[in-house]
């Protein structure tokens, strides 16, 4: 059944890129994805994301209805529609993805206008339109998956800043000298709290220390996040330790980020959000004893009602109204 209107949303990820048509109540009527980090040439990429803009508005029998696209990306500037040296993607330096889109979609009749934001604003917005947030005026969101992303809601909007690269909750440095981020600068919250950051802290355990983990007798190639969940649940005493110093930045971070806009609660969403209590025991527990007394024991820790697939792809179509 046809809608009043539609959008298309599109969440760009270090690994995969999603598209939805999405109709006015939220629902992802049609859907489907490419693989981001195939890609080296980012021209190629573009093109291939213009395709896939295209199928989804076949999917439509009144392109007309179509509102606009959304966009949620790393490093992505909602001033200028740019995403400007995002770590995690294979492109470098800026990319003008809206001017792009915009102008090569024209080229095709098709008059669409694009707004990009960053893809954890991205998922604030939908967890604020359609999840847990809804009604709420002050929270955080923070993805957990290659990278560590957040979204700061204040007063019921988004925090942008100047730039529009405001609520970087993933690049506040919790350990100053410590683990080399994917930005260039030590010891981030993403270095330690993302995916990625998990993996690097057990192989550091592996050789600096001689703590039994049933993770020694695997490659290396082979431990990744599966596999120190997989040990943890076991009760491998490297990979609960794992967890642990995961947890434990994150918390820093995120005390650090409540002392500034000071929440009602924050959301978190991702791949790491699976291993459940996990990381979520350790987290509560390191939260707290990391914020300012006049915030303990005053802001939920909850994990985002929206699937974790569709929360950037909604979020980023509600750019469009």
């Amino acid at each position: 059944m046809i809608m009043e209107s539609y959008s298309i949303g599109i969440d760009i990820g270090g690994t995969n890129t999603g598209f939805g048509l999405v109709d006015e109540k939220g629902n992802i009527i049609f859907n489907s994805s490419i693989s981001t980090k195939s890609f080296d040439i980012v021209e190629d990429y573009l093109d291939e994301v213009i395709n896939q803009i295209l199928l989804l508005t076949e999917k439509c029998d009144d392109k007309s209805k179509i509102r606009g696209i959304g966009i949620g990306a790393p490093n992505g500037n909602y001033y200028k529609g740019t995403i400007e040296h995002a770590p995690n993607l294979n492109f470098e330096g800026i990319i003008y993805v809206k001017d792009y889109l915009e102008e090569k979609l024209r080229g095709k009749g098709y008059d669409l206008k694009v707004t990009l934001t960053n893809d954890a604003n991205a998922a604030a917005i939908g967890e604020m339109i359609y999840g847990g947030a809804k009604g709420m005026k002050n929270f955080i969101m923070i993805t957990l998956g290659t990278g560590v992303g957040s979204g700061i809601v204040v007063d019921g909007k988004v925090v942008y800043g100047n730039d529009g690269f405001a609520g970087e909750v993933g690049h506040t440095i919790v350990q100053p000298e410590g683990r080399m981020c994917g930005c260039g600068r030590k010891g981030c919250v993403e270095a330690y709290s993302s995916v990625t950051g998990l993996r690097k802290t057990a192989l550091e355990l592996l050789s600096n220390t001689k703590i039994d983990s049933s993770l020694r007798e695997i490659t290396q190639e082979n431990i990744g996040g599966k596999a120190i969940y997989n040990a943890a649940r076991s009760g491998d005493t490297l990979a609960l330790k794992c967890f642990e110093i995961t947890a434990k930045m994150l918390a820093i971070g995120m005390a650090n980020a409540v002392a500034v806009t000071s929440p009602e609660k924050i959301f978190l969403f991702g791949g790491l959000i699976k291993s459940g209590n996990l990381l979520m025991k350790p987290l509560k527990k390191y939260f707290e004893e990391s914020l300012f007394v006049v915030f303990q024991n005053k802001i939920d820790l909850e994990i985002s009602h929206l699937d974790e697939n569709k929360a950037a792809i909604l979020g980023a179509a509600a750019l469009t109204y």
